[in-house]
């Protein structure tokens, strides 16, 4: 008999339904898998938030966290898990700061990526804090919000620097937008950035060393914005698309994370590339659902059995090295990458996927196939539609994934 090592996964938890059950199920194909002279047991668990001692033992050897970047306590918590106990994490709440899109933009811009150009400008209304309101009207320098919009040029975007699904973003094609999208943001931070004319809007959803660059219409419904589109973006954008996601993921450890890119032709201009909380739902991503969480199955279980470990030293200055080069882009693209490929161990990953997950994508095929998550799929739409539009999404939710199953034949 081989030793057994029996691993646990945690599930950090919102309002979520849809992708934990899919995740438990998929979690359970996997099965035990022999590596190493060692039978390999895998479980997972949906974590509760409780008072904690500093010192407590954690029994989750790793934790995908959808929660911690809006809340302090399971945030907390996954700090000590990761410094005290040596949790492996998805992702790492050391860099949320980065998640807040402006040290992104910042980091990504070091690099040389097109990000347009974004000015940050003061808060519209003083912070509610006295020491603030002295601040502010001490030291805030006047500015003119109008002639740092016309030297970005209409139209333009107007949005908080720390994001936060879709929250006060303005299109401000005017001077009459750009004011009035300024008085209402209120106490949020803002960025103006530069528009970019573009022919595709690409979403990049990166899970370890895995990619999938997505056709997004952002100005459809929900249910629409991912458009099942394969070679929708030419070589050279597309291979940009794959590179500015698993770049960024690489440089600060992020291992679950959407980027978004504005394509012209071959040119590809990052404009938001931090989410600490990627989108998996089903009745969005619907098509891509299962190979998303195939994905985020697979380079957990890789994680836990290979004993991959957390490494919280990012290592930026091989990055700014490249940066610093007289390399032309493309050359910078292509060293970057090859540190992204390194720090998520792309070779490695994908052999040891072929030889102990093999059998994983048709188990999930037939399942995807099958009653029990069609099951899940309704109880998604019942509890996401009102009674009216029910039958409707059933059907063009029904439609798309058997389009995946298809093509998976």
């Amino acid at each position: 008999m081989p030793a057994q090592k029996d691993h646990l996964i945690g599930l950090l938890l919102g309002a979520e339904e849809d992708w934990p059950q899919a995740f438990e199920q998929i979690l359970r194909f996997v099965g035990p898998l022999d590596a190493g002279g060692t039978q390999h047991r895998m479980a997972s668990e949906r974590l509760t938030i409780e008072p904690f001692d500093l010192t407590d033992p954690v029994r989750t050897d790793l934790v995908i966290d959808r929660l911690a970047h809006w809340y302090f306590h399971p945030r907390e918590w996954l700090k000590k898990a990761a410094l005290v106990n040596g949790t492996y994490l998805l992702n790492s709440p050391f860099t949320f700061q980065s998640m807040e899109k402006h040290s992104a933009y910042c980091a990504m811009i070091r690099l040389g990526l097109k990000v347009p150009p974004t000015i940050l400008v003061p808060y519209k209304n003083p912070l509610d804090n006295v020491r603030w309101a002295y601040t502010a009207a001490t030291y805030n320098k006047p500015f003119d919000l109008d002639v740092l919009a016309a030297e970005l040029g209409y139209p333009l975007y107007m949005k908080p620097f720390d994001g936060g699904g879709w929250r006060g973003v303005s299109r401000v094609d005017d001077p009459q937008d750009l004011h009035t999208a300024y008085d209402d943001s209120g106490e949020m931070l803002m960025h103006l950035q530069a528009t970019v004319e573009y022919e595709h809007f690409a979403r990049a959803l990166s899970i370890g060393p895995e990619t999938m660059v997505m056709d997004f219409r952002p100005e459809e419904p929900m249910h629409q914005r991912y458009h099942v589109s394969h070679g929708f973006l030419g070589e050279s954008a597309g291979k940009q698309a794959v590179a500015v996601s698993r770049i960024v993921n690489a440089f600060f450890h992020w291992e679950f994370n959407s980027a978004e890119m504005l394509v012209q032709g071959d040119e590809v201009y990052p404009i938001d590339y931090a989410n600490a909380c990627p989108d998996v739902a089903l009745t969005s991503l619907h098509y891509y659902f299962p190979w998303a969480i195939s994905a985020l199955v697979k380079w957990s279980a890789y994680c836990l059995v290979t004993g991959r470990r957390p490494n919280v030293d990012l290592e930026m200055t091989r990055y700014f090295e490249v940066a610093d080069s007289d390399r032309t882009y493309d050359e910078k693209l292509d060293a970057y990458l090859a540190l992204a490929d390194e720090h998520f161990e792309t070779e490695r990953y994908h052999a040891w996927c072929a030889e102990h997950l093999g059998h994983l994508d048709g188990l999930v095929r037939e399942w995807v196939s099958g009653a029990d998550f069609d099951r899940l799929l309704v109880e998604t739409v019942r509890a996401t539609y009102p009674v009216h539009e029910q039958e409707r999404f059933v059907a063009h939710f029904r439609g798309l994934l058997g389009m995946w199953v298809a093509d998976q034949g």
